[in-house]
């Protein structure tokens, strides 16, 4: 591989490291490691929500998707989320004033124990998964780029990720965000003319792309797997830790706000971006003009549809560029990831139930340990798993459809009761789990969480109105940090 490429992504992956090492000076008390001493700006804020959730799924994942049988509405991933980011503009204040720092602290203390600890092992057990992807991603962009095999690539970005987020927690993390979300998109939109040039331009590729492919509804499943699509992330980004420990980390509710509308328009901007570069990579195998050996792998794997146009269509420095781009997406997905899993496991399963009353110090360092331990789990799914947005659609909704109903009416009605929290916590996992493996049989048309999140609904209401809360409050219980 060209040495220019090589140096360009490794001189990226160092300054990370460098900013983790720079942010860990600043570290000086689990809050700082877990909530960047919540003092984020709008613009902070809006730089750390959109590389967070611009991930594989979103680089990698719809670009191939729109290469395959998404076409153009692989859009809607990422549209999607900008809606998401508007809807929870009214709960972004709501978020902040909780001064909590990870979500099953919330249902800890707005609940009981019980929610507290289901909650928190339901989330680690997702977030395993969205490492996972974000882990695959990269070690897809290190197998082009340095002609490695896959294994070998994937020990690197594991390693890589691993030792800058555990160095400096949520700081480092945003520090490395905000940089991150520019390379992102400017990597991308480099690549667009590169890629239509040799395609012969933009009429050319709708020549000879089929025409169900520009369809904007017809590849993702119609207009009810797009709502989906939506109500999922504003689900899941309300009670998923890599999204929500943004807002804990506002500066204000104000700040909060602001940033929630940012990222929203990155998301609106960006989304076709990794669409058009999709379909004109299928434009180029339906014009015979990729090399044979790209051809061998795209029909292995279609992850490689990115990386293999890149190599195949630009120079040395726009595909250096845009490889530290995409590598920017998965690692600023991954290292959020990886921080959320071990915050919960520090503040809200070994303080609470292993060592009651540890100190912020001691938390600290159970948190880093095992932001290690669920790099290796990852690690090992990573291995295994297939399809990236498969992997990252199912974690997602996995937490999202027990957890969201309890945690969002826990902030509005001041009845949300135990007992009701537990119900639909139970209840709406369950369902969505049962539906997504095939037990019960799915919705035509209709994606698998909007069921779960209606029988987490009704689980939450009869439970609450019939085990009653003792006191009819907002307020949270008292705990020492």
């Amino acid at each position: 591989m060209n040495i220019t490429i090589t140096l360009i992504v490794v001189l990226y992956m160092l300054m990370m490291l460098g900013i983790g090492y720079y942010s860990s000076k600043r570290i000086s008390s689990n809050a700082d490691f877990m909530v960047a001493g919540r003092r984020l700006g709008p613009l902070l804020m809006a730089g750390t929500l959109a590389a967070t959730e611009i991930g594989g799924g979103s680089s990698l994942g719809v670009v191939a998707n729109a290469y395959g049988n998404w076409g153009m509405s692989a859009a809607w991933y990422i549209i999607a989320m900008g809606f998401a980011f508007m809807i929870l503009i009214p709960l972004a204040p709501k978020f902040r004033s909780t001064s909590v720092k990870t979500v099953p602290e919330y249902f800890r203390r707005r609940y009981d124990k019980f929610s507290g600890a289901f909650s928190a092992i339901v989330m680690m057990m997702a977030l395993v998964g969205l490492t996972a992807g974000q882990f695959k991603a990269s070690a897809s962009i290190l197998e082009v780029m340095l002609g490695i095999d896959y294994t070998t690539s994937l020990i690197i970005v594991t390693i890589v990720i691993t030792v800058y987020a555990v160095m400096g927690g949520l700081w480092s993390v945003t520090l490395t965000d905000f940089i991150q979300v520019f390379l992102i998109v400017i990597g991308m939109v480099i690549a667009v003319p590169f890629a239509l040039k040799l395609a012969g331009g933009w009429a050319t590729v709708k020549q000879t792309v089929p025409a169900e492919h520009f369809s904007l509804t017809e590849g993702i499943g119609g207009w009810g797997q797009i709502i989906g699509f939506v109500i999922m992330y504003v689900a899941t980004f309300s009670v998923g830790q890599e999204a929500v420990s943004r807002y804990y980390a506002a500066r204000d509710g104000k700040a909060a706000v602001q940033g929630s509308i940012i990222a929203a328009i990155v998301n609106f901007l960006f989304a076709f971006i990794p669409v058009i570069l999709g379909l004109t990579m299928l434009s180029l195998f339906n014009q015979n003009l990729l090399d044979g050996n790209v051809v061998d792998a795209l029909s292995n794997n279609s992850r490689y549809a990115l990386p293999a146009l890149a190599v195949a269509t630009m120079p040395a420095v726009v595909t250096g560029i845009l490889f530290a781009g995409i590598i920017s997406a998965t690692m600023s997905s991954a290292d959020s990831d990886l921080l959320g899993a071990g915050s919960i496991f520090g503040n809200d399963l070994y303080k609470v139930f292993i060592h009651k009353g540890a100190s912020s110090a001691q938390v600290m360092k159970v948190t880093k340990i095992t932001m290690v331990v669920i790099a290796l789990f990852s690690l090992v799914t990573a291995l295994v798993a297939d399809n990236i947005l498969t992997l990252l659609a199912f974690s997602f909704t996995l937490r999202a459809a027990g957890t969201f109903v309890p945690y969002v009416m826990g902030h509005f009605w001041k009845k949300s009761s135990s007992a009701g929290s537990t119900a639909s916590i139970l209840s709406g996992s369950i369902v969505f789990f049962l539906m997504d493996k095939g037990i019960i049989p799915s919705i035509p048309g209709l994606n698998n969480i909007i069921p779960g999140l209606l029988v987490s609904l009704v689980a939450f209401l009869i439970f609450s109105k019939a085990f009653p809360p003792k006191s009819e409050s907002f307020d949270l219980l008292y705990e020492e940090d």
